[in-house]
């Protein structure tokens, strides 16, 4: 049986620069990993090197999931690779009722949750080792869709339905998705604007757990995903119980 390291491995994150991604990143360092977190923004890459103390075992690349081009090129340049993570989610303007859905907005969580997972598979996978894993993540709103939320909740969905054709096609490769409830994260921001606040309270109030997610609940589900040899094709559902209320 092979054991499968997270000291000494090499692991790529995109959407490490921020929330859940950024939480990832400190705990996999912490833990003797190499880590390349990958985003769009240079400038939101150098403030995560800087919060996580630019370690040497720390590097930053900018990439944007929706070029099949760059994440080609960033496959191609990159040095080993053991694991891929991607918490991308660009959500910006796409919680709206129906009326007022703008198809843009709604293209951009397409591009980042389900075809910059797609090719994140496409040119990664090749790189990756038999004991490899790629880990996404998807969404409880696929399971709990509420009013403003159609295009998330359908995109999450896709997700998850990528993860079990792929774990069968990439096989040996290990492809698993953690399902995150709500968590405080900066995305709040766009789902709920100055109500951010009030409305993850609301929520805590309503879950068995009497709280909402941290980044740290997610990046410990991510880390079980990635070192169990035995899971793939799973869902992991990390949600404080949501799903039954």
């Amino acid at each position: 049986m092979t054991e499968i390291r997270i000291e000494g491995a090499d692991i790529i994150i995109v959407g490490g620069s921020s929330g859940m991604g950024l939480a990832l990143a400190q705990r996999l360092l912490a833990e003797g990993a190499d880590v390349t977190i990958a985003g769009r923004n240079a400038e939101r890459l150098a403030a995560a090197r800087r919060e996580l103390g630019d370690p040497s075992g720390l590097k930053t690349a900018v990439l944007d999931l929706a070029r099949e081009e760059e994440v080609a090129a960033f496959f191609r340049d990159c040095g080993p690779v053991d694991h891929i993570v991607s918490t991308a989610a660009d959500i910006e303007g796409a919680y709206q009722l129906l009326p007022d859905i703008q198809l843009s907005a709604a293209q951009r969580v397409v591009e980042s949750k389900f075809y910059g997972p797609l090719l994140l598979a496409k040119y990664g996978a090749p790189r990756l080792p038999p004991s490899g894993s790629i880990t996404y993540t998807s969404g409880v709103a696929a399971y709990r869709p509420a009013a403003r939320g159609s295009v998330v909740a359908a995109v999450n969905a896709a997700l998850e339905g990528l993860v079990r054709a792929l774990a069968v096609e990439l096989a040996p490769l290990r492809i698993n998705a953690v399902s995150p409830g709500w968590v405080d994260t900066p995305i709040w921001s766009f789902v709920a604007g100055d109500a951010k606040q009030a409305t993850l309270e609301a929520m805590a109030k309503r879950l068995p757990v009497g709280r909402v997610g941290r980044p740290e609940d997610i990046a410990d589900a991510i880390c079980f995903l990635i070192g169990n040899g035995f899971a793939t094709g799973t869902i992991l559902h990390v949600e404080g119980g949501h799903r039954l209320v």
